[in-house]
């Protein structure tokens, strides 16, 4: 019998039909009541596409079938497709992936195909929200400056954007402006069960999505299963290209009891980030139970699940309960919708009640909340978390000596950037209003922030700002001068803008070690400003609380924040606001109306957007004279080329890199501003580019030129080929010289030279960034061996065609003894195949030395995808008709 054999039921009251989980128990393939959530999902997705061109056999028996393995949900290791409903896209990652739609185009109308085939086969919605930075800051005109030198460096990059929105179906744009991609997802993009005609029948299903940010994870808070994939992904994604997944491990995670008083979810997250990262979930999902969830709200919620890449998870689902239904209303969503997400989940199982089961996890964590307390995370890793008092000792412990008292000049441990941005904090109104009330006392009193403090407030939307105005906090925050400076993610991401030019000598003349204090998730070194060593992760109220103080050398749970208009000291807890003031403000400044009137205008943009020129067409006119958007060179021969061909070896290879452990997307992919040193630069200059405009690596995203250039080229980069040189600097061998390591790659090149990347343990963390993988395929990387991998960025090397290899357990460059100077063979490539061994021979001075490595090609669609050169090769030749002996799940 089918599995759709009756399985298609209609769903009572409202006139749409559903695949019935229940139904499928009946036929005795499942006892879905002891399935966690994200197994239901997983199920209902294999349920409803088991007839589809790229069904696996045996994917809904598996599901069905999910057991709690410790390292596996189910005895077969056999991948299964997943298809998500959409694909959410954030402008840094989005341009590329539509540069790359265009370039796919012009590859399938070369070679005189229907390059209308190329066109996105899910819905699509990108959010413009990464290419705002703080230029201006701290006075009443800070917003309109930024967003008019937004347009003024961004303005190719927009008309591309705007070209797509008419050249794709289903493709959806929002300007600049608007919000931060994941705020805007939960707060509008986001319907938690969708609805969609299929043989004219009206079909409700699950809400999911993969989006191009790894924070994508966000709007697991209401439900909603997605994650970050890169783009590379993505983009196979919306060409219909499943995903392909192993079973699924769920780790459940109980909270118990409630926070206390002085507590935010900012202090919850960074609490659930560092013992998480302890126990280890990285490539699992995870699941929240347990009565403690009804002390937390949908927005505590999305704080939670927004740090599931700083905690390593895949996912990290909170089910749908009353609390998701509140915040959809409250956020304006219809009635019918609220209805609708109410009845499917609880038909379908997915529904939590209070005192309900707890579903059989692979593992089960508990949590207490009462015993959180208030937290940072720094100064260098998200899950590094501190109490309060121990900040300024977790300061010296890294860079040495601190000036305690030095709150009004800079000096070791200043704070000089204090920044409320980024989605995770920015969503949740309880720590936004929290901050304004903090702000408001402060004033009060007559506190003043230093001079040498950056401040900003970046909030995730609109409504924000609404709500807050509604309350008058607005003015109290910009009295301290926390005005607003854009509506996106800035500081989080490195676009924190340049230091006052005083406070940046100070910094370099005399070597000062300075921190940031962000409201945001990421705080790798070099990411936040190239001048700031330390950066803490901290609530919207601390931050404030920190650029009272203008150093993190003051223990604020018992030194004085800063004094008063008389000169008085003024402590945390006389500034702090209590529970019940935060409530009764946000009871009395919140309305489902602003969501209604900031979304029923998100797609217009302002007058900036409106009047931007852009090209027509269904392919796009290629400006050569562009240093922001260029034809990628993936595609040019892809259609010409013959069969794949499959090599048995690959012979004197050459380290471009030889790095330890914990190397982030941040030190391998371009990323904030480019040094008037670097290679990127130089390329700029030749194309008369001057030095005010070079922008940030994050905003060329679409020239590739510019983005190879700057491929490792990380200030903090430690390579130990650099002879003791700190950035993106190698030895290169056939001269001896240490040169960028754009320029020894060129070098190598020129030789006809392979190269390889040696790496520790965490390679490839951080960020969903593709030109991390794009970047190291076009210097000439055509392997990379680490101890361990983060499972984007494997993916993503897999997706270019660069070979993933790992060490063998005990192995490393330092237990076989290498010092990168080898040159080095890899063989038994002819025999790849997921899990398998390949042998790997270094030759130096006349010694060789030989380990096996195993292939980290984790499933047979990898293979395919590696063979075929990458995935957007492989998903070109089939919409082509050209697969070209490239194996195909169609």
């Amino acid at each position: 019998m089918s599995y759709l054999d009756g399985i298609q039921k209609p769903l009572a009251g409202t006139g749409v039909e559903i695949f019935s989980l229940a139904e499928l128990e009946k036929q005795g393939s499942a006892d879905v009541a002891t399935l966690p959530v994200t197994v239901k999902i997983l199920l209902e997705n294999a349920l409803r596409f088991a007839d589809a061109r790229f069904a696996v056999h045996g994917a809904v028996e598996a599901l069905a079938g999910w057991h709690p393995a410790a390292e596996g949900a189910d005895s077969s290791d056999q991948e299964r497709p997943f298809m998500p409903g959409r694909v959410l896209l954030q402008d840094f990652t989005g341009v590329p992936a539509v540069v790359d739609m265009a370039a796919m185009r012009d590859a399938v109308a070369a070679a005189g195909g229907d390059y209308g085939r190329i066109d996105p086969l899910v819905p699509v919605d990108l959010v413009v929200d990464h290419s705002v930075q703080v230029d201006a800051f701290g006075s009443p005109q800070a917003y309109e400056r930024n967003i008019k030198r937004e347009y003024e460096r961004n303005s190719e990059r927009y008309q591309l954007l705007r070209w797509a929105q008419q050249a794709f179906a289903t493709f959806r744009v929002v300007p600049p402006g608007m919000g931060i991609v994941h705020q805007v997802n939960l707060e509008y993009l986001a319907h938690v069960v969708q609805v969609a005609e299929r043989d004219g029948v009206r079909i409700a299903y699950p809400d999911t999505l993969v989006g191009t940010d790894s924070h994508t994870t966000m709007v697991n808070g209401i439900g909603v299963l997605g994650w970050g994939v890169g783009g590379i992904e993505a983009e196979a994604v919306m060409l219909g290209q499943p995903l392909f997944l192993l079973p699924p491990v769920v780790v459940g995670v109980r909270f118990e009891g409630e926070l206390v008083p002085g507590t935010t979810a900012t202090d919850l997250v960074l609490t659930l980030t560092e013992m998480l990262r302890k126990h280890g979930v990285v490539g699992k999902f995870v699941e929240f139970c347990g009565d403690g969830l009804g002390s937390l709200s949908a927005a505590d919620r999305a704080t939670m699940s927004n740090m599931a890449p700083e905690y390593g998870a895949t996912a990290a689902l909170f089910p749908v309960d009353d609390r998701t239904l509140e915040y959809l209303r409250e956020s304006g969503r219809s009635a019918e919708q609220v209805e609708l997400v109410e009845r499917y989940t609880k038909a379908q199982g997915m529904f939590r009640t209070p005192g309900g089961a707890i579903p059989h996890f692979s593992e089960l964590l508990q949590l207490d909340l009462g015993k959180v307390v208030p937290s940072l995370a720094g100064p260098r890793r998200p899950q590094d978390r501190v109490d309060l008092p121990g900040v300024p000792e977790s300061f010296t412990a890294a860079f040495g000596t601190l000036d305690k008292d030095a709150a009004e000049r800079v000096a070791n441990g200043s704070v000089v950037i204090a920044a409320i941005t980024s989605c995770t904090n920015t969503s949740n109104p309880s720590v936004m209003v929290a901050a304004g009330l903090l702000a408001r006392r402060a004033r009060e009193r007559g506190m003043k922030v230093p001079s040498h403090v950056k401040t900003s407030l970046a909030p995730g939307s609109r409504v924000v700002t609404d709500y807050l105005q509604a309350a008058g906090l607005m003015e109290d925050l910009e009295a301290l001068r926390f005005n607003v400076v854009g509506y996106g993610c800035t500081t989080c991401i490195g676009n924190s803008g340049p230091l006052d030019e005083p406070v940046a000598h100070v910094i370099d003349e005399a070597g000062l070690a300075v921190a940031a204090v962000l409201s945001g998730n990421r705080n790798f070194e070099g990411r936040i400003h190239p001048q700031v060593k330390a950066s803490y992760l901290a609530s919207p109220p601390l931050v404030v609380a920190y650029a009272l103080a203008g150093s993190v050398g003051r223990d604020l749970s018992c030194d004085p924040v800063g004094e008063d208009r008389d000169g008085n000291p003024v402590y945390l807890k006389e500034l702090w606001p209590t529970a019940r003031e935060i409530e009764d403000v946000m009871r009395s400044s919140q309305s489902s109306d602003f969501f209604g009137a900031e979304y029923g205008r998100i797609f217009e943009g302002d007058e900036h957007w409106k009047e931007l020129a852009s090209p027509t067409g269904a392919l796009y006119e290629w400006d050569e004279a562009s240093t922001y958007v260029r034809r990628p060179p993936f595609f040019e021969h892809v259609l010409q080329e013959g069969p794949e061909q499959v090599h048995k070896s690959i012979e004197g290879m050459r380290v471009l890199a030889l790095l330890g452990d914990s190397i982030t997307t941040d030190h391998i992919s371009p990323a904030g501003s480019i040094s008037p040193s670097s290679p990127a630069a130089a390329y700029l200059k030749r194309h008369s580019v001057e030095p005010r405009e070079f922008n940030t690596y994050g905003a060329r995203r679409g020239n590739h030129e510019v983005m190879v250039r700057g491929t490792f080229a990380n200030i903090r980069l430690r390579n130990q080929l650099a002879q003791g040189r700190e950035g993106g600097y190698t030895e290169h061998f056939g001269s001896g010289e240490v040169v960028s390591i754009y320029d020894a790659a060129q070098r190598y090149q020129e030789s006809s030279t392979p190269l390889l990347v040696i790496a520790g343990r965490e390679y490839g963390s951080g960020s969903s960034r593709d030109w991390a993988a794009k970047g190291t395929l076009l210097l000439g990387v055509q392997a990379v061996i680490a101890e361990s991998f983060e499972r984007i960025h494997r993916s993503n090397l897999v997706g270019m065609g660069v070979l993933p290899l790992q060490f063998l357990p005990g192995e490393g460059a330092a237990a076989l003894e290498l010092t990168g100077r080898e040159t080095y063979s890899l063989t038994g490539l002819a025999a790849l195949a997921p899990g398998s061994r390949v042998t790997v021979v270094a030759k130096a001075d006349g010694q060789s030395t030989t380990f096996d490595v195993i292939c980290r090609l984790d499933s047979a669609t990898d293979l395919d995808y590696y063979r075929a050169g990458g995935v957007l090769s492989y998903v070109l030749r089939n919409l082509a008709g050209r697969s070209q002996g490239v194996s195909t799940r169609a």
